[in-house]
C-alpha cells in the first residue's frame, strides 16, 4: 500500500513537471513575437535614433551588433550578424575606422531589399585635426603647423572649422592623407538630421505606421532640439569656453557647434591609449596655466592619462559621453542619446564655471 502511495504521488509530481514544463514553453513561445520589420545599427547612435523612431510598434525590430560595454574598433560581426544584416529591411553603419568591416560585405547586400544608410554621408563632415599637444599615430607633430586665429578651412568632405580657437595651434595632414572625422553624430544638430532622414526610411518600409512614426520621430527630434539649445545658452555664459580633454578626442562636431576651445592627448580615431611623457607634460602645464579646474575623459576608457593628469594638477576628472557606444548597465536601463547629451550638459556646465 505505502509502495502504491509513494509511486502515485511520484507520479503526481511527474505530471506537475511535465505539464508546468509545456506551460513555460508555450509562454516562452508567446513573448518570441515574430516581428515584421528589422532595423541593424553597427553602433549605438543609429541605434538610439531607431529605436526612438520605432517607439513602442511592435512590428519593428531595432538592433545594435556592437555590445554594450564593447571597444568598437575592435568589433568583428559574427555569421549570425551578417545574415541579421543581409535579412534587414534598414542597415545603418557609420563608415569610418570603427566599421571598416562593412566594406568586405556591403556588396553583398541586395539594395532592393535592404536600405543601406551611411552615417557620415547623411550630413556634412569635418576632417581629423591635429591641436597643440596632441599625438597622431603616423603624423609628425610638427609637420604642417599654423598658428592663427578664428581660422575657417575647407577640405575634402565640405569640411567646415567655424569655431575660434584664439592663440590655438593645428596641425592639418595634406589632403591625401587627412581622415574624415567620423564621429558625426556628437553634434545634436547632426543627430537631429539623422534621425529624420532614419525616420524616413522606416516609414518607406512601415507605411501602415506612418503617422505614429512620424510622432515619435518628431517628439524624439523636439529633444535633441531643446538640449542643444539648453547646451549652447549655458555655453555662451559660461566663465570659460576651453576644455582639456586627457584622452583621445571624439567630439570635434561638438565643441565646433558651440565655440568651445579644446586640448586633448589623441585625435578621435586614435586607438592609443597610452600617452607619451611630452604629451602629458603639455596637457599638465595647459591645466595649470589655465586654471582648468576638471579634466576630461571619454566613456568606456581607462582614464589612466586623467589619473594621472589630475593626480598632478589637482583637476577633477569628469565623463564625457561620446554616445559611440553605451555601457552594459545604461543599455540595461534604456538610456537614450539625449539622456547621455544631458550628462554632457551637467559635467561641461561644471567644467566651464567651476
Amino acid at each position: 500500500m505505502k509502495k502504491a502511495i509513494k509511486i502515485a504521488l511520484a507520479a503526481g509530481v511527474l505530471c506537475g513537471v511535465v505539464f508546468g514544463s509545456i506551460k513555460l514553453l508555450e509562454l516562452t513561445k508567446k513573448k518570441e513575437v515574430v516581428k515584421k520589420y528589422s532595423v541593424i545599427s553597427t553602433s549605438f547612435p543609429g541605434y538610439d535614433f531607431a529605436r526612438a523612431v520605432a517607439g513602442n510598434n511592435t512590428d519593428i525590430n531595432v538592433k545594435m551588433l556592437l555590445k554594450p560595454g564593447a571597444e568598437s574598433h575592435t568589433f568583428e560581426p559574427t555569421p549570425q550578424d551578417i545574415l541579421a544584416i543581409k535579412n534587414s529591411n534598414l542597415f545603418v553603419y557609420v563608415g569610418g575606422d570603427s566599421d571598416e568591416w562593412v566594406k568586405k560585405i556591403i556588396s553583398e547586400i541586395d539594395s532592393k531589399k535592404t536600405k543601406v544608410m551611411k552615417l557620415v554621408d547623411l550630413v556634412k563632415t569635418k576632417n581629423e585635426e591635429l591641436v597643440e599637444g596632441m599625438e597622431d599615430d603616423d603624423h609628425d607633430e610638427h609637420d604642417h603647423e599654423d598658428e592663427h586665429k578664428g581660422h575657417d578651412h575647407d577640405h575634402n568632405h565640405d569640411h567646415e572649422h567655424d569655431h575660434e580657437h584664439g592663440e590655438h595651434k593645428h596641425e592639418h595632414k595634406d589632403d591625401d592623407e587627412a581622415e574624415v572625422d567620423e564621429h558625426v553624430w556628437t553634434s545634436l544638430k547632426n543627430a537631429k538630421v539623422i534621425t529624420e532622414k532614419i525616420m524616413k526610411e522606416m516609414i518607406a518600409f512601415d507605411r501602415e505606421d506612418e503617422a505614429k512614426l512620424t510622432e515619435n520621430g518628431k517628439s524624439y527630434m523636439a529633444k535633441i532640439e531643446e538640449t542643444d539649445k539648453k547646451i549652447a545658452d549655458m555655453v555662451k555664459v559660461a566663465k570659460r569656453k576651453e576644455i582639456i580633454v586627457a584622452d583621445r578626442f571624439p567630439l570635434r562636431y561638438f565643441v565646433d557647434d558651440y565655440g568651445i576651445k579644446y586640448y586633448a592627448a589623441f585625435p578621435g580615431c586614435s586607438d592609443q591609449t597610452e600617452a607619451n611623457t611630452k604629451t602629458i607634460s603639455f596637457i599638465v602645464k595647459k591645466v595649470k596655466e589655465d586654471k582648468i579646474p576638471a579634466v576630461f575623459k571619454i566613456e568606456l576608457s581607462n582614464g589612466l592619462i586623467a589619473e594621472t593628469v589630475a593626480k598632478e594638477t589637482g583637476a577633477k576628472i569628469l565623463e564625457f559621453q561620446s554616445a559611440h557606444n553605451i555601457s552594459e548597465r545604461d543599455f540595461g536601463f534604456g538610456v537614450t542619446y539625449v539622456d547621455l547629451m544631458e550628462r554632457n550638459f551637467e559635467v561641461l556646465k561644471q567644467a566651464l564655471n567651476d
